[in-house]
C-alpha cells in the first residue's frame, strides 16, 4: 500500500528526508478526515504504491513546504480535501521548480483570483463545491471502477450531510480514531467498506459520543437578537454530531461548537457558515465551516470557568449582519 504514511514525524526534515528517499512516484497530500480518506483510497487503487501525507488545515503550508523544498524528480504531487490558503502560491512555484508536477483537486469554495494564481501554477485544477473531494477524485483518476464509485457515494453521504447511507457515519467516526484512519483507507481500497472492526470501533465509539454530547448540551448557549437562533457549545468530543444534535433538539439555524483553544466548528441551515467563519480566520462550505477565537489567557480561563466567551455576541453580530 505505500509504505510511508508519515508516522514517525509529519514535519520539517524528518518528512523532507522520508520524501527524499521514497521509492514512490505519487505523493498524495490530503486533509485528514473520511473525505481524504476515501481520495487516498482513489489514488492508491490508479496508482498502487503512494507516499501519503495528511493533513490538518492549520498544517497544510508547514507540510506544503517540506514538499516543495524536496526533490521532485518529475513525479507528482497530488493535493485534494485542502482549500486555499493565503502564501500557497509561493509554495506551488517552489514545488514545481524543484520538479514536481501539480494537481489539486478539492470542493470548497474559491476566489476568483484564488483559482487564478494557483490555476497558473498547476497542471491541473479541479474545483467542484456539489460533491466531496473523493467524488472529485474518483471521476478524474477512476472512471468506471465501480469500487470507485461506491467509495465516492459512502463518502459524499457523510461528507455532504446527506446521512442517507447508515455506513457512512460509522467510517465518518471510525477514521478519526487513532489507528483506524489507515486500516480504513486499506479496507477501501479493498472494496470493503465496513467489517467487524469497524462495526465494534463504532459501538464504542457512540457510547462516548453520547456522553460527550449530553455535557455539551448542558452548557450550550442561545443568542436570538435577530433572523437566527444561534446556539454556542463547548466541545468535550465530535462537532458535527455535537451541532446536529442541538439542532434537533434546540431548533437552532446555527450552531458554533467551541474547543478550549478557541477553534470553532461552524453548521448552519442558512448557506452562510463559510462566511462566518472567513471572519474568524477559517473556511470551509456553505453549511459546514470553522476557524478560530482569539483567545487571550484570560479568555482561556473564563471559557474553562463558565464555558462562555465574550466572542459568542461578536460571532452572532456578524450572522446578522450577514443575513441583512
Amino acid at each position: 500500500m505505500g509504505r510511508n504514511d508519515q508516522k514517525p514525524d509529519n514535519r520539517g526534515t524528518n518528512l523532507m528526508q522520508a520524501l527524499s528517499g521514497r521509492t514512490e512516484t505519487v505523493v498524495h497530500l490530503t486533509h485528514n478526515d473520511l473525505d481524504a480518506v476515501g481520495s487516498d483510497a482513489i489514488h492508491r487503487r490508479t496508482y498502487g504504491e503512494v507516499f501519503t501525507v495528511w493533513a490538518s488545515v492549520g498544517k497544510f503550508l508547514s507540510l506544503l513546504d517540506a514538499v516543495a523544498g524536496s526533490p521532485g524528480r518529475g513525479d507528482l504531487l497530488s493535493i485534494s480535501d485542502l482549500g486555499y490558503q493565503q502564501g500557497v502560491e509561493q509554495r506551488l512555484a517552489k514545488a514545481r521548480s524543484n520538479g514536481w508536477r501539480i494537481e489539486w483537486r478539492d470542493h470548497h469554495r474559491w476566489k476568483d483570483e484564488e483559482v487564478r494564481a494557483v490555476d497558473a501554477k498547476t497542471s491541473l485544477l479541479h474545483i467542484d463545491v456539489s460533491t466531496c473531494a473523493t467524488g472529485i477524485v474518483a471521476r478524474d483518476l477512476a472512471s468506471g471502477d465501480p469500487v470507485a464509485e461506491e467509495i465516492a457515494r459512502v463518502v459524499c453521504d457523510y461528507d455532504l450531510w446527506k446521512h442517507q447511507d447508515p455506513r457512512s457515519k460509522m467510517l465518518g467516526q471510525v477514521v478519526m480514531k487513532k489507528g483506524c484512519r489507515e486500516y480504513v483507507r486499506d479496507n477501501l481500497v479493498r472494496g470493503t467498506i465496513i467489517d467487524a472492526r469497524v462495526e465494534s470501533e463504532y459501538a464504542g465509539i457512540v457510547r462516548e459520543m453520547e456522553r460527550d454530547i449530553k455535557k455539551s448540551l448542558k452548557h450550550t448557549t442561545i443568542i436570538e437578537d435577530g433572523r437566527y437562533r444561534i446556539a454556542f457549545a463547548p466541545l468535550y468530543g465530535y462537532p458535527s454530531e455535537t451541532a446536529h444534535t442541538i439542532r434537533d433538539e434546540l431548533g437552532t439555524d446555527i450552531e458554533v461548537i467551541v474547543s478550549s483553544n478557541g477553534r470553532i466548528s461552524i453548521r448552519s441551515v442558512p448557506p452562510v457558515s463559510h462566511l462566518i467563519a472567513r471572519e474568524f480566520s477559517g473556511g470551509g462550505h456553505p453549511h459546514a465551516a470553522g476557524g478560530t477565537f482569539p483567545f487571550n489567557l484570560l479568555d482561556r480561563f473564563l471559557f474553562w470557568l463558565i464555558k462562555r466567551t465574550r466572542h459568542y455576541r461578536r460571532l452572532a453580530g456578524i450572522a446578522e449582519s450577514i443575513a441583512r
